[in-house]
């Protein structure tokens, strides 16, 4: 298993505020926020980037999508919007090596953001 900061958390070495768990899955607030509602879920197998998916991660990558939406409607804010977003590698924004949907909401988001 990798050790990135998020596979510590998936192992329960470093605290996290944990929201969301599934067999597959596991969602906590990030430490950062950016928006009133800034949800981390990521993939309990380790997976650097979105570049390094294949076919065979396609039912990985629903189940997280999955999981933001699920957790959006159990959380309320559905109705009104939310952001799912993914960022691959230095220039488009990732700095944990693990991938990962953040999901913002409980403001207007607007674009591009800010």
């Amino acid at each position: 298993m990798g050790d990135t900061i998020f596979d510590k958390i998936i192992r329960r070495e470093i605290p996290a505020e944990i929201v969301y768990e599934t067999d597959d899955v596991l969602a906590f607030k990030d430490l950062n926020p950016q928006a009133p509602v800034h949800v981390l879920f990521v993939p309990k197998r380790a997976l650097p980037t979105l570049n390094d998916a294949t076919a065979a991660d396609a039912g990985l990558l629903g189940k997280l999508m999955l999981a933001a939406a699920d957790y959006a409607k159990r959380e309320g804010f559905d109705k009104d919007g939310y952001r799912a977003v993914v960022n691959c590698n230095e220039h488009g924004g990732q700095t944990v090596f693990h991938l990962h949907v953040h999901l913002l909401a409980g403001r207007r988001l607007t674009w591009p953001p800010g």
